[in-house]
């Protein structure tokens, strides 16, 4: 079968995924589209960020693309006992992987139990793990539910903490709200950017429907960078990302306004004059890491901190970029805004 790419039209928003794909499918019945979803074959989302989709029953909108491959995408990694590194009665700080959400859309809260295996987030599988340990465990009641103080984007890896209490939730949003969390992050670009900091003020749509940097001062939201250039490699650098602030996506908007986008960013290689930048690395997905998080604990007063290294993923993409190689990701995004395939991977 000849891969598909289609988008939806107003006519067809609000259709669920398998309605569409009966249509796209001519002589598919229900349960053979619904395998095809199941196969890993079809990807849905606004361009670019066009995501591997599992839930044959979402509803899809206008603007969005359906993309049908001939072959399936690889196995998605289920979520089975995640890292937790620090549990108490009133915190717990987890390593969350790429590929999963921090916590669930209010629009998925109320999908049936199977449909949420489907597409797991991170509160709920760290949730399970907690309430299948937390009898053996002083002081946890496991039936405390997570509450949400920050999160970090689904292709980030790193550090997260949830408050256990309303007063645990209470005090670390205050220090969320005073940038008094230490927040470290590690990324690999594209070029070689210079140390220093990054202020701007950030806005919800800077012109072309994507988050990005206002050309006024004081109209949107203070966002500051502290960047520290950790290695140069061969047309890539390894950088240290301190938040002074914490917006959304505000470490890619950061280094995509400078032009040295983090590799595998889906988003923010596109300038806003619609031109692009550049991102030859084959990264697997988005290179930004939550390697460091620090608080001051919201009972105890004491400050707890804790370091996570590059995940293997990454760490197997710098390997790559140091001997001048590149990582396993399936195309390149050029200059003229194409993705080319590489003969060096097997499909």
């Amino acid at each position: 079968m000849t891969a598909i790419n289609h988008t939806i039209g107003p006519e067809d928003a609000g259709r669920t995924l398998e309605a569409m794909l009966r249509r796209l499918l001519p002589g598919h019945s229900w349960e053979q589209v619904r395998k095809v979803v199941a196969a890993r074959r079809v990807r849905l989302g606004r361009p670019p960020a066009v995501d591997l989709c599992m839930d044959s029953a979402r509803r899809v909108h206008a603007g969005e693309m359906v993309q049908i491959n001939e072959r399936s995408a690889p196995p998605v990694a289920r979520p089975g006992g995640l890292v937790i590194r620090y549990l108490d009665s009133q915190v717990v700080v987890v390593e969350k992987p790429s590929g999963l959400n921090t916590v669930r859309h209010p629009s998925e809260r109320q999908w049936h139990s199977s449909r949420r295996e489907l597409v797991p987030c991170l509160n709920e599988v760290i949730s399970r793990q907690i309430a299948n340990t937390g009898s053996r465990i002083s002081g946890v009641d496991p039936r405390a539910r997570l509450r949400i103080v920050h999160r970090i984007d689904k292709e980030t890896s790193g550090l997260v903490v949830f408050a256990r209490t309303v007063d645990a939730e209470r005090a670390l949003g205050a220090q969320f709200r005073d940038h008094t969390v230490k927040r470290r992050y590690l990324a690999i670009v594209t070029g070689h950017p210079n140390s220093g900091t990054i202020k701007s003020w950030l806005l919800r749509d800077r012109g072309d429907g994507r988050r990005g940097s206002g050309a006024t001062d004081g109209i949107g939201k203070e966002a500051t960078t502290h960047l520290t250039v950790l290695e140069r490699l061969n047309g890539f650098s390894l950088v240290e990302c301190r938040l002074e602030t914490g917006r959304t996506h505000q470490i890619r908007i950061h280094m995509a306004e400078l032009g040295h986008p983090v590799c595998g960013d889906p988003v923010y290689h596109l300038r806003l004059n619609g031109g692009i930048l550049p991102d030859p690395s084959g990264a697997p997905r988005l290179a930004l890491h939550a390697t460091e998080l620090g608080f001051v604990h919201p009972r105890t007063e004491e400050f707890l901190g804790w370091n996570m290294p590059l995940p293997p993923d990454l760490e197997a993409l710098l390997s790559a970029l140091r001997t001048g190689g590149r990582g396993p990701g399936r195309g390149l995004i050029h200059a003229d805004g194409n993705e080319h395939a590489d003969s060096m991977d097997d499909d």
